[in-house]
């Protein structure tokens, strides 16, 4: 008989993976020493992070639908050649002080070495832990969102030993070692397993509740709940990501903040952005997927009010870093709700496809804020009109529940009338 792997190694390994891509968040401790060697402008360097970004959404798209094929473990050791040859190859970059080939080298390739590596471990630990999925994702999210503090004083201490190119020459080669080795332990469950206790939903459960839908990618994205949850993310990430690159300005011009403070605060936001990946997931798997989201957009609301009007620079840093927690939330709940009412048969797929929802959000966010800044010259103001846009997406949470009860009938209808695939 096939032995079974540990689906805590398994795990452990989805971590490891996640740890090193998430390395991307501490992108912000090189653009100083990038400046002073290269004289770029720091927006210039900044783009090379959007860029990243944006390639992790489009190929996270493409990769999912290759984990689904392939399977996780040859997608975990693309994504280390991938992730570590773009690492490692932004020291050339830097060497011969050439803005596009930082951006093809940082941006494209380990963008794109991002996105394989985001989703290689996500739908496997779905399928090893399905009396816990958002313990599962939330496991392997956190571990990106924890990435920047370890990755920060490391890549620091490299970049005084020896300098701002070898130090990428390190990482990309460390890079590539430990998410090589990781990977070789990623595998799906055999077909039919589940855990001690677990009893998979019968044939007869399927019919009555969207739990036991089991979509493919391209039928899914056919559907008004794909959007739904698409659009969803993508206002979730919008009002953290905006908040994350402001964040320091913000602070000190609505209470005076000093630079140093404010820069410690941006420190623990990190923090709290991984704390609420895991915090809840595991919420989420009590009370469940729908009630979280609809939950993280009331806090959303009330938070960003908060902000523009409170005065006092603890209180403001509280509450920004709850904030933090909703929008680190969004990302791991978001695999587990796929789960829920898609199925996982596909769920590596649409969850790349949903990942889409990252890159559009990267790139509109900063924008939006920065371009909303200079009309009306106030974060508070700024502040107010990100409360609309999480009031839209409480509208959306909750009509989203509508829709999945829409799509539990017609799965009703399919299993009756046998034939599923021309029904969505």
């Amino acid at each position: 008989m096939q032995k079974v792997k540990n689906r805590w190694l398994i795990a452990l390994s989805g971590v490891v993976v996640h740890l090193s891509i998430g390395s991307a968040y501490a992108w912000s401790v090189f653009k100083e020493p990038i400046k002073e060697l290269t004289g770029w402008e720091k927006s210039s360097i900044s783009f090379a992070f959007s860029l990243a970004i944006f390639c992790l959404g489009i190929s996270a798209a493409f990769m999912g639908k290759f984990v689904e094929k392939f399977g996780p473990r040859k997608t975990g050791m693309m994504a280390a050649v991938l992730f570590g040859l773009g690492i490692f190859s932004t020291g050339f970059a830097i060497s011969l002080q050439s803005l596009p080939l930082l951006y093809l080298t940082y941006g494209i390739i380990g963008g794109i070495g991002l996105g394989s590596g985001y989703v290689t471990p996500v739908s496997t630990m779905i399928r090893w832990f399905p009396d816990r999925k958002g313990l599962a994702t939330g496991l392997a999210i956190m571990g990106f969102g924890f990435a920047s503090m370890v990755t920060g004083p490391i890549a620091q201490q490299l970049m005084l030993r020896f300098g701002v190119q070898m130090t990428f020459h390190i990482l990309g080669i460390a890079y590539f070692v430990v998410m090589f080795a990781a990977s070789q332990y990623l595998a799906k469950p055999p077909v039919g397993w589940a855990p001690d206790g677990f009893e998979t939903p019968a044939v007869e459960e399927e019919t009555t509740k969207p739990v036991g839908i089991q979509m493919t990618a391209n039928e899914a994205i056919k559907t008004k709940t794909f959007w739904l949850l698409w659009f969803m993310l993508f206002l979730n990430i919008t009002c953290g990501i905006s908040l994350v690159s402001e964040a320091s300005p913000m602070a000190q011009e609505i209470t005076g903040m000093s630079a140093t403070a404010a820069a410690a605060m941006v420190g623990v936001m990190g923090v709290f952005n991984g704390l609420g990946r895991l915090v809840w997931a595991l919420i989420s798997d009590v009370i469940g997927r729908k009630n979280v989201f609809t939950l993280l957009f009331v806090i959303d609301i009330v938070v960003l009010i908060g902000l523009s009007v409170v005065k006092t620079p603890l209180i403001f840093a509280g509450m920004i870093c709850l904030i933090m927690t909703c929008y680190g939330a969004g990302f791991s709940i978001v695999p587990a709700y796929i789960g829920d009412v898609f199925g996982t048969k596909e769920v590596g797929a649409i969850h790349g496809y949903i990942l889409t929802a990252w890159a559009a959000a990267g790139m509109f966010g900063p924008i939006f804020l920065g371009k909303v800044t200079e009309l009306f010259h106030s974060y508070s103001t700024v502040l107010r009109i990100f409360v609309i846009l999480a009031a839209v997406g409480l509208f959306a949470s909750l009509a989203i529940r509508t829709a999945i009860k829409y799509l539990g009938k017609k799965k009703n209808k399919v299993h009756v009338g046998g034939n599923v695939g021309h029904h969505f």
